[in-house]
């Protein structure tokens, strides 16, 4: 008998007249362009973006870490479909002047990929 796998679904499909990245690893949409907020942040793996929302991702428990910008809560978030950790989410930012990155989210980019729209 042979056994089809099923199709993976995603929880939310992006529109598809935007520019948008999607996981590299298993292509679930991840943000639309327009969300993006900064290309100028540092993951720890390498470089990041910042955007305002995200789609298909998971968040686990917050902790306090001290990163370039001074102490912040965050929380890892992960890809919902293939379960790749991608970044973290901003829960608490101590400094004044890092309080807009609270409810952001960052994704490092060697776990996305620009997705339709892109000429």
């Amino acid at each position: 008998m042979v056994r089809l796998s099923k199709p993976k679904t995603f929880q939310a499909y992006l529109d598809n007249c935007h520019r948008r990245y999607s996981c590299v690893h298993c292509r679930a949409h991840l943000a639309n362009h327009d969300d993006l907020i900064s290309k100028s942040f540092q993951g720890s793996q390498g470089r990041a973006y910042l955007f305002n929302s995200v789609v298909n991702v998971g968040c686990g428990p917050a902790e306090e870490r001290v990163l370039l910008t001074g102490l912040h809560a965050v929380a890892d978030i992960y890809c919902e479909n293939c379960k790749t950790t991608l970044g973290w989410k901003y829960e608490q930012a101590f400094e004044t002047s890092q309080k807009y990155k609270e409810g952001k989210f960052i994704i490092e980019l060697n776990h996305m990929i620009k997705d339709n729209g892109w000429d």
